[in-house]
């Protein structure tokens, strides 16, 4: 299968930068899968799990909503954050979907704060679940 180059981009740097053979990332319009010579393009990520085949199997990693542009050079995903599927500190994220649940029982009339909630709660979740399925 013929390869092409991939750039997951963080705030925090680069979560990877390698050769690989298809990506499928989870868009507003639903899943994408991406390969070789894929026509340019660029969408918004949401919350949701990104697999990744290189010529050694496939990964999975959990992305916290960003885009990813298709051109001519390779692919590139820009995330809020991403973490490979055996890197997610599940206690962590436990900990977190906790304090989402209080935070949107405390902030249920504060429009802002509750959908700041809602989004660390679904990004708690979706850290738990590629983590899991990680596992599998």
């Amino acid at each position: 299968m013929t390869e092409f180059n991939l750039k997951i981009l963080t705030p925090e740097g680069v979560a990877y930068d390698g050769m690989v053979q298809s990506v499928i990332v989870r868009t507003t319009v639903g899943d994408k899968g991406i390969l070789a010579k894929h026509e340019p393009y660029v969408a918004a990520l949401v919350i949701g799990q990104m697999k990744v085949r290189t010529a050694d199997g496939v990964r999975i990693g959990a992305v916290s909503s960003g885009m990813v542009e298709v051109n001519d050079s390779g692919t590139t995903v820009l995330a809020q954050s991403f973490e490979w599927a055996d890197e997610i500190d599940v206690e962590r994220a436990n900990r977190a979907l906790k304090i989402a649940e209080e935070r949107m029982k405390q902030y249920k009339d504060d429009k802002r704060k509750l959908d700041i909630a809602e989004y660390k709660l679904k990004r708690a979740v979706n850290r738990i679940n590629t983590a899991s399925d990680y596992k599998r």
